[in-house]
């Protein structure tokens, strides 16, 4: 079999796209896998370093409303479905399979007009505008949300499997003991993990940096947290070697899973592949959702886990030093409600989906 994948812009397209060719190569040992991605983006690093062909095109996202930007827009859209029309005749796949992101657009719809069998999926609970247009045209889309369905085209094929996670989330309790060593914190305080999605937050970094200075807000727990690789600098900036010493801050952290594994609770804003992540593990939150994600599906993903009990939600206006104090403690200070938490979390897990994903796919062959 061969098969195009395509996704990204951010971790929450790229790593469903990662866990959906881990599965493809645990069913079909021979399988040929092309990523077509953006030149010079986040999947241009990441996929190659894993051992998977990546060709990258030009393109990038239209205005929301038309401006100087459009034109510059449509001229490297069009250059896009060029480059990726010729990639697909070339490559000549058996199946093309997006995970969001607006490089996922010229290569799906030139696959669906080229007569290729098409699938996406969207991690959402509110899509974004590109895979609702391609709704019009792919053999089968997977949603994580059935409640997301009524924002597509062609609902009959629609098919609800959850968001897809990667291999190496399985068996991380077998990481803990040394992940504290590693890091050099203590066993015996509560863990807290925070970290923006793959690029940061300023407004979490700035939070968690006045909590980690704070003395008398520092000693009843310890933190892990990314800054993002552009605002390590900045954040270690001003504070003392005691106060890092007592904590671990990493600019990137390739590892996640790690720090996962001693996480009492997680901080973090509220893109789809973390939610999943977080129920898959069955960990409490707090979620800080970035507001200015396309129609504020991070809000929307956010409630969701509210909704069920899982995660308190601060809204990114009514975050600061304070709020995040007060709703850690009503947390870390009682057992029952991490154990409450925990639980909730794991209601909202799919750890089947990928599979799901995979076997529907087979179906068409």
């Amino acid at each position: 079999m061969r098969a195009i994948v395509t996704g990204g812009g951010t971790g929450g397209h790229i790593y469903p796209a990662v866990s959906i060719i881990e599965e493809l190569k645990n069913r079909d040992k021979n399988i040929e896998i092309l990523y077509v991605g953006k030149i010079n983006s986040m999947e241009s690093e990441i996929i190659p370093k894993l051992g998977i062909e990546f060709k990258g095109i030009r393109v990038e996202g239209l205005p929301r409303k038309f401006n100087k930007k459009s034109f510059r827009s449509f001229k490297e859209l069009i250059f896009g479905l060029k480059q990726s029309k010729k990639i697909i005749k070339n490559f000549k796949p058996d199946i093309v399979i997006g995970t969001g992101g607006f490089v996922t657009g010229p290569v799906l719809l030139n696959a669906s007009l080229m007569k290729y069998k098409t699938y996406f999926h969207e991690q959402n609970s509110y899509p974004g505008v590109t895979n609702k247009i391609l709704s019009r045209f792919v053999n089968k889309y997977f949603v994580t949300f059935e409640e997301s369905i009524k924002y597509f085209k062609n609902p009959q094929n629609a098919i609800v499997t959850g968001n897809p996670i990667r291999n190496r989330f399985k068996n991380i309790e077998e990481l803990k003991d040394k992940t504290y060593e590693e890091y050099g914190l203590k066993k015996d305080l509560k863990t807290i993990f925070s970290f923006g999605g793959s690029n940061g937050s300023a407004v979490l970094n700035k939070t968690i940096k006045k909590l980690i200075v704070s003395k008398e807000k520092n000693d009843e727990f310890q933190i892990v947290h990314v800054t993002g690789k552009n605002n390590y600098e900045d954040f270690i900036l001003g504070i003392d070697e005691d106060k890092l010493s007592k904590n671990k801050i990493f600019p990137y952290l390739k590892d996640i899973q790690k720090a996962y594994s001693i996480a009492d609770l997680v901080i973090t804003s509220s893109g789809a592949i973390t939610l999943a992540e977080l129920s898959f593990l069955g960990l409490p939150s707090i979620l800080v959702p970035k507001s200015y994600t396309t129609e504020n599906h991070q809000v929307y993903n956010a409630r969701e886990f509210e909704k069920v009990g899982a995660s308190k939600v601060i809204l990114e206006n009514e975050l600061n030093e304070n709020t995040l104090y007060d709703s850690i403690m009503e947390i870390v200070s009682n057992n029952e409600t991490i154990k409450r938490m925990k639980e909730a979390a794991k209601t909202l897990a799919t750890p089947k989906a990928v599979k799901n994903i995979i076997d529907e796919i087979y179906k068409d062959m």
